[in-house]
This record gives structure tokens, sequence and C-alpha cells, in this order.
């Protein structure tokens, strides 16, 4: 019931703007496809503010067939924000452009390497979490995509924290998170962490359990797979917090799953969601994506 009445006040919201675009939603909660506009005109001066409005509103947004060159991607990015040069530097794809993240399975050859690039990835997590200035926005495009699998799942946690029960919300309240990613590269890249420079770079960092955004007001879950333990709280009991948590909040309802295809640009709300990808043939098939993730301010 509670799930419906928030469905309903959202469509009611989304359906007042008044915007020079069309919006085509994804899923009852979360993410719309923008058309009638090109991805160019989206980030023009004349028209950037009423698509943020956009992306503010649905949390995630889309555009199909886009040409994306990596610097205009970068490009693009900047309209959001400060773009993230990110410390796995074996990761950027592009020397004149660090600011972006590669993740392909091509192996020196251009033939499947049989590796998946980022195994994090397949965990539920929010990009920069691990930060004291969090993710604020990611933007993702599609170069080539496999034919099986290789999606990613978005899970609404505005929603996420609506649907908690009274007595997990009293719990929680007040309570702060230690993010972690040298934990959660450790734990999910056992045979390649993050090296004692990296590690230097990214030190531990306590963030909100439930943090209001910052630009709406609504009050969402921050947890995820970097978020390693619970200040305060005994680890173990703490871990159980966290594990028990991710679990509630990332229930199949709540979950839109995108299906790639190439020339797609996806750009999704850091602040109130959380994202994994799903796995894939890595020694057939091949899925190369390009992401850029803009900085945000400090959870509260």
């Amino acid at each position: 019931m509670a799930q419906a009445q928030a469905q309903t006040q959202l469509k009611s919201q989304r359906s007042e703007r008044d915007w020079p675009f069309k919006v085509k939603p994804l899923h009852p909660l979360l993410g719309c496809e923008i058309t009638d506009i090109t991805l160019a005109e989206a980030v023009s001066p004349a028209l950037f503010a009423k698509v943020y409005e956009a992306f503010l509103a649905y949390e995630l947004i889309l555009f199909r067939d886009v040409d994306l060159p990596p610097a205009t991607q970068v490009a693009f990015a900047r309209n959001f924000g400060e773009v993230q040069v990110h410390v796995l530097s074996q990761y950027h794809g592009y020397k004149e452009h660090p600011e972006i993240y590669m993740l392909s399975n091509l192996d020196k050859d251009g033939k499947p390497s049989g590796k998946h690039p980022d195994r994090g990835t397949l965990y539920w997590h929010t990009d920069g979490s691990w930060k004291e200035r969090t993710g604020q926005a990611t933007m993702m495009y599609s170069e080539i995509v496999p034919e099986t699998g290789g999606e990613t799942e978005f899970a609404d946690m505005y929603s996420a924290y609506d649907l908690l029960p009274g007595g997990m919300k009293a719990k929680i309240e007040g309570r702060r998170a230690i993010h972690n990613f040298d934990f959660s590269r450790t734990r999910r890249h056992g045979e390649d962490p993050l090296t004692a420079e990296q590690k230097a770079k990214v030190p531990p960092v306590a963030h909100p359990v439930v943090r209001t955004h910052p630009q709406t007001g609504r009050k969402a879950i921050f947890l995820g797979d970097h978020a390693e333990s619970i200040e305060g709280m005994d680890y173990a009991a703490g871990r159980a917090l966290i594990e028990e948590l991710n679990a509630m909040i990332t229930q199949p309802a709540g979950v839109y799953t995108h299906r790639w295809a190439p020339r797609q640009c996806l750009v999704w709300d850091n602040r109130c969601t959380l994202h994994r990808a799903t796995g894939f043939d890595e020694a057939n098939e091949i899925r190369v994506m390009r992401r850029c993730t803009i900085v945000g301010d400090k959870p509260f």
C-alpha cells in the first residue's frame, strides 16, 4: 500500500512539470528516457536546467543512439559538476582524459579476456561513497554490450527508506557507517588490492546511514558494498546490520534493470540510488563501457 501511494504521488509531481522535451518512465519509481532533444541540446545553457529537473525527479535519465567520443563525454559530464579522476589509475582509459573510468574485458589483442574488468561493480554500491565528498552523478556510455547479461540494476533509496519498518528507522536514526574502499576492493578483488599509495589517498570515512538529498530534501538510505562498519557499534554487530539493511533496501519491487544497447548514455543520481552490474560470459562476449563520475558534496 505504501509503495502504491508513493508511486501515485510521484506520478502527480512529475506530470506537473513544464519540460521542453518528452519523458518516458522506465520504472514506476525511478528512471526516464528523454526524447525530442539531442544530448548536445540537453547540456546547452538553454535546456540544461530543465534536464537537471528531470534528473532530480526521476533519479536516472537515459538518452538512446548517442555519438559520444571520450572528450565530449567529459565535457558533457562537467555540466553536472567537477568530474572525478578515480584513484584506480589502472582503469583510466585515455591518457588525455583521466576522468574516464574504462570498463572493458578486451585483452591487448582486442579479444575477450575471460576476466571481469571490475568485479566490485557486481555488488550493490553507490559511486564514490568512500570519499568525504561522495559521487553526485555518474554518466555511463555503452560502446559494446554482450548479447546476454551485462545489465545494470538500479535501486531507489527514497522508497527504500520510506518502506523501512518503524523499528529499523529508529535503530539507524543518527547512525553513521564507515565507508572503506580498501575493505570493498580487497573483499571483491583480493588478487588486485589497492596499492599503498592508493590506500593512503582514500582513508575510511563516516557518512550518515540516512542522508538528506541536498536538492530534493528527501531522505534516502546511503549504504552499499563500500560500507564496512557502523560507527560506535561492535564490528560484528555493525556488519550484521549493514548486511541486513543492504538486503532490505534492494527488494525487486524497487529495482529497475537496464538492458543496454550500444550508443546509450545513462546518467544517475548517486545520492538516492544504489546500482550494480549483472554478470556476463567474459570469455566469449564483449562489454566495453565508459564512465564518468561527478563529485558531489559531503552527505548530511
